[in-house]
């Protein structure tokens, strides 16, 4: 029935649309406000400020005058009277809802006060532990920036410990370069000392050889007699005198060439040798 009723419509309005001008895209006109000026085709009232008055917080007073007239005083109060079968439903669920209340209600309220206690530890220990890493990231940037204010101190450490560094190795180097000429030093002169010892000890013996090459036999037997009468001199002087310790004379250099000077030939060959030594 209804699409009969939108077709006999369409058919009547079918002349009205061949005859109307077609239809164009159009523009919004941006200088309109909405709600505060009145449309062209459509006047609306302007929106109120403020709510209307209700009763029991939620039933409009417009409710209750529109039941007045119809209803009388009691006004859609009356409406609580009419009994259905959903009433007894109603009354029973609310008597239902009532015992269960009186009978579980504190319990049930003391186990969601836990609960909300719980949770709302549970939320002050999070609100804590997120105050208490706010706290220390606080603090911990606070002593980065006290460190970062005490730098200078740092570059001045490592700036010493760099000078430190570099007289140390300086010093190393420089013992290292005593050492070194030390034992050159001491090289030479233990070269020196050594040359000094063979050419004396060469002296030594090539004095010796040729004073013992230039005494003849004759002389030979002239000192060995003079030696032999000296040691028997010796003798019978000793046997007048205490005995007494005697030092050892060390046999050196310097007494085998006096003795070997009391010959009147090399006496000149041991002086020049004895200057030398």
């Amino acid at each position: 029935m209804l699409s009969r009723l939108a077709l006999h419509a369409a058919g009547a309005l079918a002349p009205a649309l061949k005859n109307a001008a077609p239809l164009a895209p159009g523009v919004l006109q941006t200088t309109r406000i909405f709600h505060t000026a009145s449309p062209r085709l459509a006047p609306l009232p302007p929106l109120p400020e403020h709510g209307g008055k209700v009763r029991h917080g939620l039933i409009p007073e417009e409710f209750f005058e529109f039941m007045y007239p119809k209803t009388g005083v009691t006004g859609p109060y009356v409406l609580g009277t009419v009994i259905t079968a959903d009433t007894f439903a109603a009354m029973s669920t609310l008597g239902l809802f009532v015992y269960i209340v009186k009978k579980y209600g504190a319990s049930v309220a003391a186990f969601a006060d836990k609960l909300r206690e719980d949770q709302l530890a549970e939320a002050e220990g999070l609100k804590q532990t997120s105050m208490k890493n706010i706290q220390d990231a606080i603090d911990l940037e606070k002593q980065q920036q006290d460190l970062v204010g005490k730098r200078h101190y740092l570059f001045d450490v490592q700036r010493n410990n760099i000078a430190m560094t570099i007289e140390l190795f300086y010093r190393e180097r420089l013992h290292k370069v005593y050492t070194e000429v030390k034992n050159r030093l001491d090289y030479h002169i233990a070269k020196q000392n050594m040359m000094r010892r063979k050419e004396q000890e060469h002296m030594i013996t090539w004095v010796e050889n040729h004073v013992v090459k230039s005494i003849s036999a004759q002389q030979e037997k002239e000192t060995i007699a003079k030696c032999i009468a000296e040691d028997v001199f010796s003798v019978t002087l000793n046997k007048n005198i205490p005995l007494k310790k005697k030092k050892k004379k060390k046999k050196t250099v310097s007494n085998t060439i006096k003795r070997l000077s009391a010959t009147p030939q090399i006496h000149t060959t041991c002086h020049w040798f004895t200057k030398i030594c």
